[in-house]
């Protein structure tokens, strides 16, 4: 089959991706040396950490595969590079939906539709099942040589990828920050910083405990890791959830800072960071890395 790294010899990939300083008239930001890691200028439709995630992922595949199974939401980043790689690289690619989009397409589904994907819509008792061994099973038996990637690309490979993020960068950070959906970004960005280094994920969706979780499970085990937290309190109702103000906050980076956000993932980092920064979370002086990891076509 063909890989679908071939990105790398046609020179689509922006990378390292750009490190930015970035100066936002935000009360306290003088005080603070912030930088953005824009991981979502990587690729225009395989952005942020979505590369990060599948890249070790895909260079991995047995040479007997034969699909990609995943699963995701109506708006799924995730799905949405899964679907462009295995067009990219000649794979069938079989999608789980979480819900039934048939009758009311998201733009996301259109473009795995024109890509030539698998797509079955499922409920969320069903859905809820991603995770079970036995169902699972009954997957790899009903498509013979596929390879399942769990949801949101998060398995141990998707770790080497992100850990990517730190070594690109020529500047020492005392505090990383990163959006949180389903921890592996986080675990990535933890495994590579060093004592006293730490990591703060913001939760875009309603998850404590759950969430911390999914980081745990993917760290190395009895290994010591640097300080890393999550913070709960900046989902605004939930996954997906964006009342007006997050939209308006989303509208003025765009407007002031040229820097694209969307409310499902970056602009409630950035608005959660904004939040932070006024409440005197970081210490005078402090470098802080904000970590954009795309996702921008969820907001189509």
């Amino acid at each position: 089959m063909t890989s679908p790294i071939s990105l790398h010899d046609t020179g689509e990939l922006l990378l390292p991706s750009p490190l930015q300083p970035f100066l936002p008239d935000w009360p306290g930001a003088d005080k603070l040396n912030l930088f953005i890691k824009r991981d979502d200028l990587i690729h225009p439709v395989i952005s942020g950490n979505k590369w990060r995630k599948l890249k070790y992922t895909f260079n991995a595949l047995p040479a007997g595969c034969e699909r990609i199974i995943s699963f995701g939401g109506g708006f799924s980043n995730h799905l949405h590079a899964c679907g462009f790689l295995c067009a990219l690289s000649g794979l069938p690619f079989t999608a789980i939906v979480r819900g039934d989009y048939s009758t009311n397409l998201t733009p996301m589904l259109e473009d795995l539709y024109r890509w030539q994907a698998d797509i079955h819509f499922v409920n969320k008792k069903t859905y809820k099942l991603r995770d079970d061994p036995d169902w699972l099973s009954s997957l790899s038996q009903r498509y013979p040589g596929s390879v399942i990637i769990p949801e949101g690309g998060s398995q141990h490979l998707a770790l080497k990828g992100v850990a990517e993020i730190i070594e690109e960068c020529d500047v020492e950070f005392d505090h990383v920050i990163v959006p949180v959906g389903s921890g592996a970004t986080l675990a990535g960005l933890i495994t590579a910083l060093k004592k006293p280094q730490s990591a703060t994920g913001i939760a875009v969706l309603k998850g404590e405990a759950y969430l911390e979780s999914l980081v745990e499970n993917l760290l190395p085990p009895h290994t010591a890791m640097p300080a890393w937290q999550i913070q709960h309190q900046y989902h605004c109702g939930g996954y997906g959830k964006a009342p007006e103000e997050l939209k308006a906050f989303c509208n003025d980076m765009q407007r002031s800072y040229n820097l694209p956000v969307e409310p499902v993932y970056s602009g409630k980092m950035f608005a959660a960071v904004k939040d932070m920064i006024a409440n005197g979370q970081f210490s005078s002086g402090s470098a802080v890395l904000l970590v954009h990891t795309g996702g921008l076509q969820g907001a189509r």
